[in-house]
């Protein structure tokens, strides 16, 4: 149970890392790891060809030390010749020795020179192979570096596009808002229209608005009055024409008589 625990908690960590990640700095991350696998291998890759150089110079060495010898082999085996026919024994072992100290030192020296030359040939096939690697990573880092570039230029078009997608879910979540709509608005203004009619409806009808109707109809007649009185002071008042009502007596009256 522990078990399963920790390797939730593991994947969970994983999966929370990567999501936080920014592709941006992973790649850079990549490209510079890449980077510094390429200077160890272009590192190991000197070692070897320097070691190549270095078995090149002990060869050359080795040629030198064994030319030497043999030549100093055959003027000892020459003294010891000549030592021999002028009858002088001890000149004869003398330089008999040195050529067989020389002959020595030669097979060493040829012994060496064939190992150095099995090695340079080892070194050899390895700087050749490193040199491969090399130029084959170079390769794989130049491809790399353009991937990145690719990456990158992918990464900014996503942001891009991420940025007119967030736009445009804002202008329709700004569109889609459950604000007041004007027929709510509209709706309001009725319904706060009718409530101050119905109570001005309900005031008429109490005693209280009959007796302001009755002092507004007052006020209107005394403002009426007050009006005729000014037109008087300015000798515009003029008599109004009386308005008798008719009756049928009157209008026999009023008819001129008929001539005969």
């Amino acid at each position: 149970m522990f078990s399963r625990i920790w390797a939730y908690i593991k994947a969970l960590f994983t999966t929370t890392a990567e999501n936080a990640m920014d592709p941006k700095i992973e790649i850079e991350a990549a490209i510079n790891e890449a980077k510094k696998r390429d200077q160890e291998l272009r590192n190991q890759a000197a070692k070897v060809v320097a070691h190549r150089t270095q078995l090149e110079s002990q060869i050359e060495r080795a040629a030198d030390d064994a030319g030497e010898a043999r030549e100093m082999a055959k003027q000892a085996i020459l003294k010891a010749e000549e030592a021999g026919k002028a009858g002088d024994t001890a000149a004869v072992e003398k330089w008999t020795q040195a050529a067989q100290s020389m002959a020595m030192k030669l097979q060493a020296a040829e012994n060496n020179l064939a190992s150095l030359k099995e090695q340079y040939s080892v070194a050899q096939n390895q700087s050749e192979q490193a040199k491969v690697s090399v130029q084959q990573n170079s390769m794989k880092l130049q491809e790399l570096s353009a991937r990145r570039m690719e990456l990158l230029g992918q990464l900014e078009q996503a942001k891009m596009q991420e940025a007119v997608n967030e736009a445009v879910a804002t202008m329709s979540t700004s569109l889609s808002d459950p604000g007041p709509s004007l027929d709510q608005v509209e709706a309001k203004i009725e319904k706060r229209k009718a409530e101050a009619m119905a109570r001005a409806e309900l005031y008429e009808a109490t005693p209280e608005g009959a007796e302001a109707e009755l002092r507004a109809a007052i006020n209107v007649s005394q403002a009426d009055a007050k009006l005729e009185e000014l037109k008087a002071e300015l000798g515009l008042t003029t008599s109004a024409p009386v308005v008798e009502e008719s009756t049928p007596q009157a209008e026999a009256q009023s008819e001129p008589p008929t001539e005969s």
